[in-house]
């Protein structure tokens, strides 16, 4: 076991670029990217997101928001999973220890105003636009706003109940049946909730977990933001349902139902963006959300490209970052990374009970959703780019300004909570550090100083070890010279 390996489940491996991006064919013969969840190598969905908007539909998109009554282009085939199938649930057991991506958080000064409510009380609502969120577990049931949520996939025909039985038969089945007991038949189970909390990849559960875990006796994990609330929204699975249309009817529900962050761990590998999906990501920003994207899982190649929906203007795009504060090798670079957070061995919620680790830069980005999370809450009247520019202002870096490998850095939520007596516009390069005020001049010392005080007690105590040892010595002498005058007087 590695040092800080927090617990006995096995993690997937790091994703690669052959596990992470799978491209199809079309009938037509040609390949069409896919998009995919994020990270997450032991749920990692394929979705079948596809982007295909063109100069037509830019033409026709309304100002305010895209066109979102026709449904987008659906691929051939299925999607795919891959992983070892490690990261089962529920898991029996919970990870007791502190996960290390915590561990390098002082998390009484990451609290000290605010652990997700803003000052009147109310929680900073975070959308999850993902593959659902399962609110079985304990860490996430007063976590997650069901009532808000929404799923955007088609119901599947297998979860509905069979046809309900007329009560006729004709004479020969009758015939067949008499003197037979009846096998009572238990009812069919009740179709999944429409409500995004139906999670049957568990890859959103862990992106919500990482932003808004409570506390849970057992286990050392929890989010980032405890207090705040989760939105869920359902827009992808595992059999290819999701398209752009989808994801843009998300983001508009969450601005609709008051999320200040909306977290999106997927990714495109597409040439350009949906023209609805670039809409509706404007229409976000455009009403002071934070919107925070997985720049994905690409990077092994070293080659730089960009992903969407992390690639559009005012998306904060999250790289991996591993325990040395290193691009985790897997993270896609370019030059539209805005920061980079803790992407490896990452723990996190389940469905139904307990944790798993994972890896990948999908959860990467709620961990930065969490901290715009405590941002917001804490300066409710930030807007939305000076929450970015604080996130990336205050990241820790190796070179003084912007790489295409982390962007800005790697996230420092302690600090970011901590130097922000008030809002930047955009980050600047050169030192990491939000400028503080000098420190206070020591007061004027009339007489003698502390150092002289020290030096003054020194030779004190000195002069008492001298003056100690004079009077040994001198008693020593008088005992010995009378011992020397009785001997004399006692000779014959």
């Amino acid at each position: 076991m590695t040092r800080g390996t927090v617990g006995p489940p096995a993690f997937a491996p790091e994703p690669t670029t052959t596990q992470q991006r799978i491209q199809r064919t079309t009938k037509r013969g040609k390949a069409v990217p896919r998009t995919k969840l994020g990270g997450g190598l032991a749920a990692a969905a394929l979705l079948a997101l596809t982007a295909t908007a063109g100069a037509g539909q830019a033409a026709h998109a309304a100002p305010a928001g895209p066109d979102l009554t026709h449904p987008g282009p659906r691929l051939d085939g299925d999607g795919e999973i891959d992983g070892n199938g490690e990261c089962t649930y529920p898991m029996k057991k919970q990870i007791k220890g502190t996960p290390w991506a915590l561990q390098r958080l002082v998390l009484d000064q990451l609290w000290r105003d605010t652990k997700g409510r803003d000052p009147q009380g109310r929680p900073v609502r975070v959308a999850v636009i993902d593959s659902g969120v399962d609110n079985d577990n304990p860490q996430l049931k007063s976590a997650v706003d069901a009532s808000s949520g929404m799923d955007y996939l088609p119901a599947d025909k297998s979860d509905q109940p069979p046809p309900q039985d007329t009560g006729e038969a004709d004479a020969k089945d009758e015939k067949d049946q008499k003197g037979k007991k009846e096998k009572q038949q238990p009812p069919p189970p009740p179709p999944p909730p429409r409500d995004g909390t139906d999670d049957t990849v568990g890859h959103g559960t862990k992106v919500a977990g990482i932003i808004a875990a409570r506390p849970n006796p057992g286990t050392g994990f929890v989010g980032l933001a405890p207090e705040a609330q989760i939105i869920p929204l359902k827009q992808s699975d595992d059999k290819g349902n999701g398209t752009p249309q989808t994801m843009a009817q998300a983001i508009h529900k969450a601005v609709e139902e008051g999320a200040k962050v909306i977290n999106i761990s997927q990714d495109t590998v597409g040439a350009r963006p949906s023209v609805v999906l670039e809409a509706a990501v404007r229409y976000a920003l455009d009403h002071d959300v934070v919107v925070v994207a997985a720049a994905g899982n690409d990077g092994a190649d070293g080659k730089s490209k960009r992903t969407y929906p992390a690639s559009i203007p005012g998306v904060l795009a999250v790289a991996a970052s591993d325990r040395n504060n290193e691009r985790a090798y897997f993270s896609q670079s370019g030059d539209f990374v805005g920061v980079a957070a803790p992407g490896v061995e990452m723990v996190s919620t389940v469905p139904k009970y307990g944790q798993c680790v994972d890896n990948g830069t999908s959860f990467s980005t709620p961990y930065v959703a969490g901290l715009a999370a405590l941002i917001r809450a804490k300066h409710p009247d930030w807007k939305q780019h000076q929450v970015v520019a604080q996130i990336e202002q205050t990241a820790e870096r190796g070179v003084n300004g912007r790489d295409r490998y982390v962007g800005w850095g790697v996230v420092d939520p302690v600090r970011a909570m901590t130097e922000d007596d008030h809002p930047i516009d955009k980050p600047t390069a050169g030192t990491a550090h939000r400028d503080i005020a000098a420190p206070a001049a020591q007061p004027l010392i009339i007489g003698e100083t502390p150092q002289q005080r020290r030096e003054r007690y020194a030779t004190y105590a000195l002069g008492g070890v001298i003056a100690t040892a004079a009077v040994i010595t001198g008693t020593t002498l008088v005992a010995r010279d009378g011992r020397r005058r009785r001997a004399r007087r006692d000779v014959p």
